[in-house]
């Protein structure tokens, strides 16, 4: 493998073209170069122009930046012919069953810290889902925006406005048995500071002190989400309920994890904090439907199905004639194994593909 010290300069251009049967090479970090992540198209286009001319064909499997529209992903994809990785397949193909083909009732589960990375959901889901119930950090906005006192809880002031009207949204559905309802935790835990000796207490949702911080959902709102949770048939995770890396505060996370098991549904938990979670606490990944390597990805894969990937966009393997003469000696990239292999057939031997 060679490294090159530039991305798309001399270095680079050097390296590829000297690459021998089997090599790889190595670009430097694409966001050292302005154009991968700019706003504007013809700067982010120009450095798509010169990362495809470096190549012959484009296997894409990043599916954690697949909704971010950056050169690599976005722009390069629409230069070169391209494949989806076996990683992709995966992923989009659970994520299909969150956007289309949902078997009800449908429970969306959302948690963390990030509002306004999962802001816009919730006005989707609000549409696509039977019930949305909001725990972690996450809930301590919707409450504030309720009017209810938060102590020292994060919150987003910037989101306020755009979660009083999901609320309102929410309990028009409710009214008219249409849509789906938000549901957030009746108690918390509470701690005087963010650390695992500080004082804790289990408080109510909805008068949490001055000067102390929730940091998990409650056991009433633990026992409330299990229920709900239980006549499932599809539930989407995203985002543990508490501290979880604390153990006073993991008790929330942990019951929710046990919820979606008990369930029988099929589960997609989503979110690097979130499949950490189930790692750190234990629990086997074998026991859930699906666990998505994304971060935003999952959740604007959820929402909408709006990833960059192409229609009719094909598998790694399912490069077409047209495309074959590019790559030579017709060649590509197995994702699964990080290994190119002969397109020939047998599945053996060293490949040579510039991708």
């Amino acid at each position: 493998m060679t490294l090159a010290a530039d991305t798309v300069g001399p270095a680079a251009r050097a390296a590829v073209a000297a690459l021998p049967p089997g090599g790889v090479v190595l670009l430097e970090n694409l966001r050292f170069c302005a154009g991968e992540t700019s706003q504007d198209e013809g700067e982010r286009g120009a450095f798509a122009d010169q990362l495809a001319a470096l190549a012959d064909a484009y296997v894409g499997d990043g599916f954690g930046v697949l909704h971010r529209r950056h050169a690599s992903v976005y722009d390069v994809v629409r230069r070169l012919p391209h494949a989806a990785g076996y990683l992709v397949a995966a992923e989009t193909a659970a994520l299909r069953r969150l956007a289309a083909d949902i078997r009800r009732p449908y429970a969306v589960v959302l948690g963390g810290a990030k509002v306004a990375d999962k802001i816009g959901a919730v006005g989707a889901l609000l549409d696509r889902s039977d019930q949305i119930l909001v725990g972690g950090a996450m809930a301590f906005t919707f409450l504030a925006a309720q009017g209810h006192p938060v102590g020292t809880s994060l919150v987003e002031p910037d989101q306020l406005g755009a979660v009083r009207g999901y609320l309102e949204r929410a309990r028009n559905n409710e009214a008219h048995g249409l849509g789906a309802r938000i549901v957030l935790p009746p108690d918390v835990v509470a701690a005087a500071a963010r650390a695992e000796d500080a004082p804790r207490k289990v408080v109510s949702a909805s008068h949490i002190p001055p000067g102390w911080m929730g940091l998990d959902i409650g056991p009433e709102a633990a026992r409330l989400f299990a229920e709900r949770l239980a006549g499932a048939k599809t539930i989407f995770w995203n985002g543990p309920m508490g501290v979880f890396e604390l153990a006073p505060y993991a008790a929330g996370t942990r019951a929710v994890a046990q919820a979606l098991i008990d369930s029988g549904a099929f589960t997609v938990i989503g979110g690097g904090d979130t499949t950490a979670a189930i790692r750190a606490l234990g629990f086997a990944e074998s026991a859930f439907g699906y666990l998505s390597t994304g971060g935003g990805a999952p959740v604007r894969g959820a929402q909408v199905a709006e990833l960059n990937v192409p229609a009719g966009m094909p598998l790694a393997y399912e490069l077409g004639p047209e495309m074959r003469p590019a790559v030579r000696g017709g060649r590509y990239l197995d994702p699964r194994a990080a290994l190119i292999r002969e397109q020939d057939g047998t599945g053996t031997g060293a490949g040579h593909a510039r991708l």
